[in-house]
């Protein structure tokens, strides 16, 4: 039997020093089983679904199960026919989301926002990362220059509809360097460079 780099027990140590080898065995693996546009919901009774998560499983990773056929259809949708099409295959979201979601969390990856009068638009960062480290993605000079960020929360921004609601809620906070960031903060940095 041939064992997967990634399947092992290691040690800080080992990781340290098997890490400059960039074995492609020991990289994390997401699995995509597609599936049937009648079996898209009924997973769980799916004989090849069930091998797939089986076999995943033994190597440590993740299944995600999605209709290629179904994910077509979806593409040719819009807003709120989208949101119909999938209440009716009783579907909470896309399986492209679903992946996505699952990719994200194999990487250990997070989404913050910038939201400004011209442009809205979503950061990746690696979970754990601080304020300082998170603003330096959108340019090196914010990390340097960083003073604080000014954070809400995706929810709270949403229920309350704008940044001044939140704010007179008591819904926006004054965060420093220490400040580990949130996946689906919302922020806006001040920096001096």
């Amino acid at each position: 039997m041939i064992c997967q780099a990634r399947s092992v027990e290691l040690t800080d140590d080992e990781k340290l020093i098997i890490r400059d080898l960039h074995l492609l065995t020991l990289k994390p693996v997401l699995y995509a089983a597609n599936v049937s546009e009648d079996g898209v919901t009924d997973t769980d009774n799916n004989p090849f679904v069930q091998q797939v998560i089986e076999f995943a499983a033994a190597e440590n990773a993740e299944v995600v199960p999605i209709s290629a056929k179904v994910e077509s259809e979806i593409a040719e949708l819009e807003g709120e026919d989208k949101a119909m099409f999938l209440e009716e295959l009783g579907l909470a979201e896309s399986g492209l989301n679903r992946l996505i979601k699952a990719a994200y969390r194999l990487l250990g990856l997070y989404t913050y926002f910038t939201a400004g009068v011209q442009e809205v638009r979503a950061w990746t960062i690696r979970k754990g990362m601080k304020a300082p480290q998170a603003a330096g993605v959108i340019h090196s000079d914010f990390e340097r220059g960083f003073i604080r960020a000014e954070v809400v929360s995706y929810e709270d921004l949403v229920a309350a509809g704008s940044m001044n609601v939140a704010k007179e809620r008591g819904q926006l906070r004054l965060e420093g360097k220490e400040y580990v960031v949130q996946d689906g903060d919302v922020m806006h940095f001040r920096f001096n460079v």
